[in-house]
Parts: C-alpha cells; structure tokens; sequence
C-alpha cells in the first residue's frame, strides 16, 4: 500500500486493486474514489465511488480538488503501489 498527505487529504493506492488507475481519498468521514488518468482526475464512476452515501458535498469537493492539483503525484503513487 502507498499513501501520501496533501492540504490534509490522505490518499491511498493499494497494490492489488484493480483498473482502471485510481487512488482512495480520506477527508473527515468521507471517501471517494478518484480514478487518476494522464494528468486528470475524476470521480470514479461506480455506485460507491462515494462513501458514506451522504457524505458533505463540500469534504468530497475539498477531496476531488486537491486530488486535481496533485494529479502527477497522485498517478506516481498508483505506479509505485501497484510495482
């Protein structure tokens, strides 16, 4: 597993995890998981890309935001986890 801390986000990629590449991002009591693709990222399009379900609007955005201003680092750490 690697994870790395930004603007107090912590992100996750686990090394047996599947495709397409993306990382979990932590914020307060939410989750999401953010798919990391050439420089962009986006929410992953799946019914639990979200946890929990009702999460605040404002701690997924505060967590997709920082996940796009650390793009590159973010597709490092889904390279490095996976070997």
């Amino acid at each position: 597993m690697g994870s790395k801390t930004f603007d107090g986000v912590w992100f996750i990629a686990y090394p047996n995890d599947h495709l397409p590449p993306h990382v979990h991002g932590f914020y307060a009591e939410t989750e999401v998981i953010v798919e990391v693709l050439g420089g962009s990222v986006r929410r992953a399009f799946r019914d639990d890309a979200i946890r929990p379900a009702d999460a605040k609007k404002s701690d997924v955005t505060k967590i997709l935001r920082t996940a796009a201003k650390y793009a590159d680092e973010l597709a490092e750490l889904w390279r490095l986890a996976r070997g």
